[in-house]
Parts: structure tokens; C-alpha cells; sequence
């Protein structure tokens, strides 16, 4: 069985599924892998227009395997696994329009996946949070970087520093996603936003987002009195 599963329909909307409902969807090393995989796919391929992202089962996913925590062979080895496969990169600066559809937990990398997507919508019931800070991890998917970009600060500083989880109605408000719907209705609004995009002229929403992210990563102007 396939740890992520990938659909690409005819409109040139890709899918891709975490698929490990038995273990929360926890995001293990292959699954990071496939990931990447799949998103280079939908970069190489020209009709591929928007990427939604979803999760198997009863959540999105409850974060990253913590099984796997402190296994790689050194250091240096799991710091060159990320930097030649960063997910967080590539999404972040992927050129299709990408949507999250965010159900039941959506805790650590299952939160900080999303938070590089250009649109969040959630079932109503959803939590979120960043438990691993309990244990003495630092988020290291960004969400010390994307949080404060997103939500208020002090929101962002509560949710990195104690790890206790918001719901969707606090989620709503502080903008952390960016509608809520009722239970069983989460397939039909992120439908509604596939159709948005689609409706534009080929290529209008990716190159928003090409300017946006260039103007974020700008280098601030410095003012010499």
C-alpha cells in the first residue's frame, strides 16, 4: 500500500493523499519522500494548475513519526536528506495554486505542512497544534517562521511555546485557515475553491503568488541618517 497516494484529473488538478489512517497519517521518511516526489511531478508537469492536499481516515495527519526521531545513520546525514528533498522549499515556492483540506488533528508537520499552502479550509472539529514542543523539539518545519507570517503574533508565540491545540473557531478567527465548514462538507468548499482558480485565466493565481513570495523575501530597505 502506498503511503501517499497521488490523482491527477483532466482539469489539471493533482491530489495528493496522506495515506496512514492506522498511524494518524504521521509523516514518516518515505512518506517525505513521496511527497517531494509527487510535487516535483505536478512543477514539471505544464497542465497541472492546483495541488490539494488531504488526509486519509479520521485526521489529517497527528505530525511527523516521532518513531523515527534521533534513527538516521548521523547528523550530517539526516541534515542532507533534508536539504536534497525540502518538502517545505519546494512547496513554498511551487508554482500551482495549492489548497489544504484539514480535518481532525492537524498537529506539528501536519499543521506546518498546510501553512505553505496558498489556501487552508477545515472541518468543523479540527484541532490544531504543535505538541512537539513538550517534548523539548523546536518545530522544525516552520512553523516558528509561518505562524507569526499568518496569525497575530502573540497567537503564533502561545500556539510555538506551549503547544496546546486551538479549535476552528479560534482557527477562523485568527486567520490560521481561511474558511470552516460544517461536518461532510469540507469535499464541496475545497471543490468551490479548485473551481475559483480554475475559473481564471491559466496561470493568473500562480503568478500572484510568484510576486508575493519574491516580494516577501525582499530584503527590507535601511535607512542611513
Amino acid at each position: 500500500m502506498s503511503l501517499v497516494l497521488f490523482e491527477l484529473d483532466e482539469r489539471g488538478v493533482a491530489t495528493i493523499t496522506l495515506n496512514r489512517p492506522e498511524r494518524l497519517n504521521a509523516i514518516n521518511m518515505a512518506m517525505r519522500d513521496e511527497i517531494w516526489e509527487h510535487l516535483q511531478a505536478c512543477r514539471d508537469i505544464p497542465d497541472v494548475q492546483v495541488v490539494v492536499f488531504r488526509g486519509e481516515g479520521s485526521c489529517f495527519s497527528a505530525g511527523a513519526d516521532i518513531s523515527e526521531f534521533g534513527t538516521a545513520p548521523s547528523v550530517m546525514a539526516s541534515r542532507a536528506a533534508r536539504h536534497d528533498r525540502d518538502v517545505w522549499d519546494l512547496l513554498l515556492h511551487h508554482r500551482c495554486t495549492t489548497i489544504a483540506a484539514m480535518h481532525g488533528y492537524c498537529f506539528g508537520a501536519g499543521l506546518e505542512l498546510p501553512l505553505y499552502c496558498d489556501t487552508r479550509i477545515a472541518s468543523e472539529g479540527a484541532t490544531f497544534a504543535l505538541p512537539e514542543v513538550s517534548l523539548g523539539y523546536i518545530p522544525s518545519a516552520g512553523a516558528t517562521q509561518m505562524l507569526p507570517r499568518l496569525i497575530p503574533p502573540g497567537v503564533a508565540a502561545s500556539m510555538i511555546l506551549t503547544g496546546e491545540p486551538i479549535d476552528t473557531v479560534a482557527a477562523g478567527r485568527w486567520g490560521l485557515v481561511d474558511a470552516v465548514t460544517p461536518p461532510g462538507a469540507l469535499g464541496g468548499a475545497v471543490e468551490d475553491a479548485v473551481t475559483r482558480v480554475l475559473r481564471e485565466a491559466p496561470g493568473a493565481a500562480q503568478e500572484r503568488r510568484r510576486r508575493m513570495i519574491a516580494e516577501a523575501s525582499a530584503p527590507a530597505a535601511v535607512s542611513i541618517r
